[in-house]
């Protein structure tokens, strides 16, 4: 068994070096280096995250058909990966962009035990192991903005889509969905010039997809187990948000909120200070 379940405090999120042991440095392997099952599994030190893995050159979206998968049996950390979505989505039905063989584009089938409140909890572990595996891959810094984008240097380079299976008030499973830009120039895309980027094009060089995955997959079954445990990873998602004490505007279903944003609830709502001094949690919405 290869991950760690040391305790750690509240306001650390981090991997035993041991972990690591099956990530080799992999080098340069240009914009299709594969992302085979047989590859993915080489020397990647998970017991359940990505051992079973589902695999597509091209599909529509991966959490559709990881959502298909669970009145299949399958278990619990099966991976859906694809070298190319078609129909690849981001919040509020968006769409994901991004050319084929030069991200990555996966999603992850969990059963935790969580209540329905809950859930964002996941959202920001992923963000979380997320950054963590690209700066110990490529040095850079990754910060975030609510609830969901990664960014690097202010331009997006990834974010998080989780979607859930839901009995009455019950969960029954969660799907989530990442998608990183690695090596591509998001700039070449009309509508993503100057507000996407990219591992490489911050860089300036390419980044093994295969090296980043298997350490984003060792990063992510050892903070599922901890928050499994009770982590609460709000702490470390509001030290990485990038317009903590700046005055935001906040697009909600019906209208919006404006206030200075102090950070994070242990259930993912962003606290915002309003003028008045109040402060309230808005739990969806878009920062403007």
């Amino acid at each position: 068994m290869a991950y760690s379940n040391r305790s750690l405090p509240e306001e650390e999120l981090s991997v035993n070096p041991a972990m690591l042991t099956g990530c080799r440095s992999l080098g340069y392997y240009g914009f299709m280096e594969e992302l085979t099952p047989g590859r993915i599994r080489e020397g990647l030190a998970t017991k359940f995250v990505g051992q079973k893995i589902v695999y597509y050159e091209s599909i529509g979206s991966t959490n559709e058909v990881a959502k298909g998968l669970v009145d299949k049996g399958a278990p619990e950390g099966t991976l859906v990966i694809a070298e190319e979505q078609t129909a690849g989505k981001g919040r509020l039905g968006r769409r994901w962009i991004a050319p084929a063989g030069t991200g990555l584009l996966f999603s992850l089938l969990l059963y935790p035990n969580l209540t329905l409140e809950q859930v964002p909890r996941l959202t920001m572990l992923a963000s979380l192991v997320a950054a963590e595996a690209i700066e110990s891959v490529t040095g850079l810094a990754v910060r975030f903005k609510w609830p969901n984008d990664i960014l690097i240097r202010g331009g997006k380079a990834g974010g998080v889509l989780t979607e859930m299976g839901v009995t009455g008030e019950r969960l029954d499973y969660v799907v989530m969905g990442i998608g990183l830009n690695v090596n591509w120039n998001p700039s070449q895309v009309p509508e993503l010039a100057g507000k996407a980027t990219s591992l490489s094009e911050e860089l300036g060089r390419e980044v093994s997809r295969l090296e980043l995955l298997q350490r984003l997959l060792i990063y992510m079954e050892g903070g599922y187990l901890r928050l499994q445990e009770g982590y609460l990873p709000h702490k470390v998602f509001t030290s990485r948000l990038a317009d903590v004490g700046e005055k935001v505007e906040v697009v909600l279903p019906r209208g919006k909120e404006e206030g200075f944003v102090e950070g994070v609830d242990a259930d993912g709502a962003l606290l915002l200070r309003r003028e008045d001094g109040s402060t309230v949690g808005v739990t969806m919405g878009e920062v403007a």
